[in-house]
């Protein structure tokens, strides 16, 4: 499958968690709810056994350790000093207008570089782009709540709702394609999108439900790693 159409699907899902927001569709909300827990389990499996493997591999240099130090340090610049209040899920607080369009641009910053994940992930191999896919794409549908929610709680309306969760949903396509036209985002951006998918995963979701006791998160949590490894090994025999 082409990168800039799993952007694209990427992108959807963005929509699709600002759609289930403003048609408070609560099923579906407690759904993405529960898939923070899942898809911090399958980005964790995923950057660690998938992705930083091949950005050290064959070389002593410290250049890849940069690149994922930059992305890492990158993420959290742009969502906890540049934006004013942000936390995955719904917003159930009355923020102000500018607190959502803060979010926006930090999240718009996060999104573009999970299309240079996706684009760089298949430069890589077609397994490696569809596994870093399904790890934006797990985290899109409570990216699509978050920024959704946070709009709303500003005062806006579903149309700017749904407006804004577009947005994210272009930058990651921008990612894909800045990706395959800039040599430099093609050499580096596997190991700048490792530093952002952890971050996201360790930094945003899993704080998000580890203050929770028991096996209720915990069991997707984990489930998100087996379905990595699930997905690795049937992707390995598709391959093949």
């Amino acid at each position: 499958m082409h990168p800039l159409s799993l952007g694209l699907l990427a992108a959807a899902g963005n929509v699709i968690g600002a759609v289930v927001v403003v048609r408070h569709l609560q099923r579906g909300l407690q759904f993405i709810e529960g898939l923070i827990a899942f898809g911090a389990g399958f980005m964790l499996a995923v950057v660690l056994v998938g992705v930083l493997p091949e950005v050290f591999q064959g070389g002593a240099s410290v250049l890849p350790g940069v690149f994922v130090f930059a992305g890492y340090f990158g993420v959290h610049l742009s969502q906890h000093v540049f934006t004013q209040h942000f936390h995955y899920g719904v917003e159930t607080h009355r923020v102000g207008a500018k607190a959502g369009m803060s979010a926006l641009l930090g999240l718009s910053i996060h999104s573009l570089f999970d299309g240079v994940a996706i684009a760089a992930g298949m430069l890589v191999s077609p397994q490696l782009g569809l596994l870093l896919f399904l790890a934006v794409f797990l985290h899109k549908l409570p990216e699509g709540v978050t920024i959704a929610s946070m709009i709303m709680a500003g005062g806006q309306g579903p149309r700017r709702a749904i407006g804004a969760a577009a947005v994210l949903g272009l930058a990651t396509v921008l990612g894909v394609l800045l990706t395959e036209r800039a040599a430099p985002l093609a050499e580096w951006g596997l190991a700048l999108a490792a530093g952002v998918t952890l971050y996201v995963a360790a930094s945003d979701l899993v704080p998000e439900f580890q203050a929770k006791r028991g096996w209720g998160t915990a069991l997707p949590f984990f489930g998100g790693a087996a379905a990595f490894f699930l997905t690795h090994s049937l992707l390995q025999r598709w391959g093949g």
